[in-house]
């Protein structure tokens, strides 16, 4: 089909797609023929190769063992190379991406590892022994660096999480998207003034100094960062919040000394990522614990598509590598909320497995959540994205007099490639409103905050008769 049948954007609220831009990349992996050739190609060497041929079933599991990296990641090689895309509706030019790039700089390939590494290799770099170490590292730059750094792309509000765009006709501010967003939460949330909220990884503290000054409810919020801490708590007095009525605690949400049930609505904005799959489950239930059975959980999270393309692939090992080591946790929705379902709870040694299938066992829903609403809004994190993008690229000179060039490149490209993955939908992210499945939980209470059932017709209908 010719390019004619995809039609491109032009919409000021976020950085639209070359016409190129909008190709469908190769999506041919299938975990059926991994396993397959996983499985069959020790059994060939072991069928063909002298020596080993005269072997029997243990010979089989050492060369499964030996080969089972090797044949992954050359099945992987072949189908990213010589897989199909899933249309041909745009016509690819034929030319290196770089020439058609919506970036002021060299962007990587279609299969981008190689001039990913030169990028980045030409400075010296810190050669860590383990994940562990690399996520320790990066870690510790998070809770005790500077300020200035996130300064530099998340402005003013200090807000490191996805804002809302309303309005698709113009290019609304950072601070208007970020804005735009914490209203949104509260609404949700359904706030007043009798009740005390706990936002669970609340950074800088001001969806905390937002919740405390507009609605009059008790606020704490909690994080690893002393200088968070700091920053928040400072906040917090500048906008004239007394500190009984809002506070900003360093410590691990686990460690609150508070007992059950002892906020009334919760809040956590893309902290889940960082807790892990293995602790997913039990960051879920520490929550339910914490909420009163009348309460409600406004949970959002970054996650991925599950009929994912190399590129979105590709994305994601560059963010382990550069950005965020051992964050494991950006899912499916379906896996968030319930898809990877397990009939029999019944588990063994470890409580985060099920004693048939080995996979982790349902999360929102499994937790003893009722999901209320789902809003998918990875647009709008591609339009959030782009303005700490520009922020970014404003603040090079300062950026690069502190942390220096290879910190700014790592995190422009980052930047970039991320609003582009997150606009096409590689990455996305949820933000979901739920509470306790109980019966006595009154329902009907939620209506009027039910925000995706209010919605305004452009003419006034015609009825049916």
């Amino acid at each position: 089909m010719a390019s004619s049948t995809v039609r491109p954007t032009n919409y000021p609220a976020i950085k639209n797609a070359p016409l190129v831009g909008l190709a469908e990349g190769n999506g041919a992996f299938n975990n059926l023929h991994l396993a397959i050739s996983v499985v069959v190609v020790p059994y060939l060497l072991k069928s063909f190769l002298p020596l080993v041929n005269r072997g029997g079933f243990k010979t089989y599991l050492f060369l499964l063992v030996l080969t089972g990296v090797p044949t992954t990641v050359a099945y992987w090689t072949l189908v990213s190379m010589y897989g199909p895309r899933r249309n041909e509706k745009v016509v690819l030019p034929g030319k290196d991406i770089d020439t058609s790039s919506p970036f002021s700089f060299p962007t990587s390939s279609p299969t981008p590892g190689i001039r990913t590494r030169a990028r980045f290799a030409n400075t010296t770099t810190v050669r860590s022994r383990s994940l562990d170490l690399r996520v320790f590292i990066l870690k510790l730059f998070i809770f005790l660096g500077g300020d200035d750094f996130y300064e530099w792309f998340l402005g003013p509000r200090m807000i490191y999480t996805s804002g809302v765009c309303t309005d698709n006709t113009v290019e609304q501010s950072l601070e208007v998207l970020q804005d735009n967003k914490l209203a949104i939460v509260c609404e949700k949330l359904d706030l007043k003034p009798t009740d005390k909220l706990l936002d669970i990884g609340c950074g800088w503290g001001t969806l905390v100094t937002y919740a405390a000054k507009n609605y009059g409810c008790d606020a704490t919020g909690c994080t690893l960062s002393v200088n968070q801490a700091g920053f928040g708590t400072e906040r917090i007095k500048k906008n004239g919040v007394a500190s009984e009525k809002a506070r900003i605690i360093c410590s691990d949400y686990r460690d609150l000394p508070v007992g059950k049930g002892a906020y009334t609505k919760i809040v956590s904005l893309e902290m889940a990522e960082h807790v892990g799959i293995r602790r997913y489950s039990q960051f879920l239930s520490q929550v339910y614990d914490l909420l009163d059975d009348d309460g409600i959980f406004v949970f959002q999270v970054a996650g991925i598509r599950p009929p994912w393309q190399f590129e979105d692939l590709i994305w994601g090992l560059f963010m382990n590598k550069y950005v965020f080591p051992g964050a494991d946790a950006s899912c499916s929705l379906g896996w968030v909320v319930n898809k990877v379902f397990c009939s029999l709870r019944t588990c063994v040694g470890q409580p985060d497995m099920c004693i048939f299938t080995f996979l982790p066992p349902p999360k929102l829903e499994g937790a003893g959540f009722e999901i209320k609403n789902i809003d998918v809004l990875g647009v709008h994190y591609s339009a959030t994205i782009y303005q700490w993008y520009k922020n970014w690229v404003s603040n090079k000179d300062k950026v690069v007099a502190k942390y220096g060039d290879r910190w700014y490149r790592v995190w422009v490209f980052f930047l970039a490639y991320s609003v582009i993955t997150s606009r096409q939908g590689g990455a996305s992210v949820f933000q979901i409103t739920m509470h306790k499945n109980l019966n006595a939980f009154h329902r009907i209470e939620g209506v009027p905050k039910h925000a995706s059932i209010h919605v305004k017709p452009v003419k006034e209908p015609l009825l049916v008769e």
